[in-house]
C-alpha cells in the first residue's frame, strides 16, 4: 500500500508540474481562448488519454529497462533536468513569454481536438520525465507490489492534473485578460513558474535513487 507521504509527495509534484507552462498548458489555453471552453474541454479529454497511456507503461514496468541499463536512466535524468531548466529560463528571461498570451489557432472539429490533445501529451517531455524519473522515487518495494503502487500514484497525478487543467480551461479567457492588463502580475506568474521548474530540475539532479522494476 502506498504511504500517505508518498501520495502527498506525488500530488505536490503533480501540482507543481501542471501549474508550470509546458506543451499541455500552452495548447489548452490557446485552444480555449481562440475556440471556446467546449473545445478546450474536448482537447483535455485527449490529454487525459495520454496520461493513461503513460500510466499503463509505468504499471507494465517501464522502469525495468532502466534497471538493466543504469546509464540510460542517468542520461534521461540529466536530459530531463536540462529540459526543465530550459523551461525555467524561458519563463524568467527578460521579455519571456507567458502561457496566457496565446497565439491564435485554426478552428478544428472535436475529433481533431481530441487527437491533438492526445499527441501533445504523448510528446510532452515534462510528462515523460514525471513517469520515468519522478514517480518511481515515491515507490517503496517494501510496501507491496510496485505495479500497484505505480497505478495508485499515477491515478493521483492524473486526478490533480485533470482538475487543475479543467479549471485552467474554464478560466483561460478571464485569466488571459486579467494578466494581460497587469504586467506586474504577469511577471510574478512567470517567476513563480520558473522557480518551481528549477527546483524540480535540482531535485532530479541530486536524487540518488535507482529505478524500481515492477513486481507483483
Amino acid at each position: 500500500m502506498v504511504s500517505t507521504g508518498a501520495l502527498l509527495g506525488i500530488a505536490v509534484v503533480a501540482l507543481g508540474l501542471v501549474l508550470t507552462p509546458g506543451p499541455n498548458m500552452i495548447y489548452l489555453v490557446s485552444r480555449s481562448v481562440t475556440q471556446g471552453r467546449r473545445a478546450g474541454l474536448i482537447s483535455l479529454t485527449g490529454v487525459a488519454a495520454g496520461f493513461f497511456v503513460y500510466l499503463l507503461a509505468a504499471a507494465a514496468g517501464i522502469a525495468a529497462v532502466f534497471t538493466l541499463v543504469p546509464a540510460l536512466y542517468t542520461a534521461l535524468k540529466i536530459a530531463g533536468a536540462a529540459y526543465l531548466l530550459w523551461l525555467a529560463w524561458k519563463a524568467i528571461r527578460p521579455g519571456g513569454d507567458s502561457v496566457f498570451a496565446p497565439k491564435p489557432l485554426p478552428v478544428d472539429p472535436p475529433r481533431r481536438l481530441f487527437a491533438m490533445g492526445l499527441v501533445t501529451n504523448l510528446l510532452n517531455p515534462k510528462i515523460a520525465i514525471l513517469y520515468v524519473s519522478l514517480l518511481p522515487q515515491f515507490v517503496d518495494p517494501s510496501r507491496g507490489g510496485v505495479a500497484t503502487q505505480s497505478v495508485v500514484l499515477g491515478l493521483t497525478q492524473i486526478a490533480v492534473a485533470l482538475t487543475v487543467n479543467a479549471l485552467i480551461v474554464l478560466t483561460a479567457g478571464a485569466l488571459a485578460s486579467f494578466l494581460g492588463s497587469r504586467p506586474l502580475w504577469l511577471r510574478a506568474q512567470r517567476w513563480v513558474m520558473g522557480s518551481v521548474l528549477a527546483a524540480l530540475a535540482v531535485r532530479m539532479l541530486t536524487d540518488r535513487s535507482k529505478p524500481v522494476a515492477a513486481a507483483t
